[in-house]
């Protein structure tokens, strides 16, 4: 199979994998995580749990341990990495480009495997999951 180059279009919602042929991009697969959508309320119960205290008889509440939404979004961006890895052999990819909202594009960094890492050419830190492949193109450096 011949090499080509790999975009990753994402938010904390919604991820679109590109090939790059004759500079068009080609969509060639989508992931959507609705649980990242949802609000923080909703993804936690009404109440923390209740703990004894480490020393003497006391009882306390439990922090809840993070905004809910920020763990749905490394989430996310682990199932995205993933699903580069599985999609997209080593091999195939001649360079990466990750376009996301700078803290997304952040989470997807620290998910990829150091392999696919050294790939990534380009980074576009702009939420474009919504624009067309013509207007996604636009955001990649010439000869990228």
């Amino acid at each position: 199979m011949a090499k080509h180059n790999c975009i990753i279009v994402a938010d904390s919602s919604r991820a679109r994998f590109f090939h790059e042929e004759n500079k068009k991009l080609q969509e060639v697969a989508g992931l959507s995580h609705t649980e990242s959508r949802t609000r923080s309320n909703s993804l936690t119960s009404d109440r923390p749990g209740r703990s004894f205290d480490s020393a003497g008889a006391g009882r306390h509440a439990m922090g809840e341990g993070g905004d809910p939404q920020s763990h749905e979004a490394r989430v996310f961006a682990r199932e995205v990495s993933e699903h580069l890895r599985q999609s997209q052999p080593l091999d195939h990819c001649e360079k990466i480009a990750l376009i996301a909202p700078p803290q997304f594009l952040g989470l997807l960094r620290k998910s990829l495997d150091r392999s696919y890492l050294n790939k990534v050419a380009c980074e576009v830190d702009k939420n474009l999951v919504t624009q067309s492949p013509d207007e996604i193109r636009e955001y990649l450096p010439w000869g990228w």
